[in-house]
């Protein structure tokens, strides 16, 4: 079992990075951990899931299905995750100065056997993994904002 809380700041305010967050077919090119994803449903609404294969820095790829179940636009996602990790997932987008506060939270069971195992035998890689992910997770999203990776102003809507 992961749990996991960690915020983060951002320069653009809750409304622009909701809209951001709205173009999930952008995410494959900002994570290298994240293949094969798909939406089923429409923009960041309650029963929109997202499906896809994390790769984590471990020798296992994990399918996911991430299920929207609350959405409040621009501030929050609750979820729950089903799959090779089960759980419930969320997203706070707090307004911080002239950026956002975003908080996610997360308490998931790895299904795989090999990753249960190697969870049972190694928790300190299983932890370095997950905290490489979210690392690698945060750093692209930044990276791509300063790219402006929908071609409008930061300041202001996206």
């Amino acid at each position: 079992m992961i749990d996991y809380r960690g915020s983060f700041d951002f320069e653009l305010p809750p409304e622009a990075m909701w809209d951001v967050l709205e173009h999930t077919e952008r995410f494959e090119s900002w994570w290298g951990w994240l293949h094969e994803l798909r939406r089923d449903g429409g923009p960041l609404q309650a029963g929109s899931g997202l499906y896809g294969v994390v790769s984590p820095p471990v020798p296992y790829e994990m399918r996911v299905r991430v299920v929207l179940d609350r959405c409040v636009r621009p501030e929050r996602i609750d979820a729950h995750v089903e799959g090779d990790l089960e759980g419930s997932a969320g997203l706070l987008l707090e307004p911080r100065g002239d950026g956002s506060r975003a908080t996610v939270s997360w308490t998931i069971e790895m299904k795989q056997r090999p990753m249960r195992l190697a969870a049972r035998l190694a928790p300190p890689l299983m932890r370095w993994g997950h905290d490489r992910v979210v690392e690698a997770t945060v750093q692209g999203f930044r990276r791509n904002l300063a790219k402006n990776p929908l071609g409008q102003s930061h300041r202001g809507a996206v």
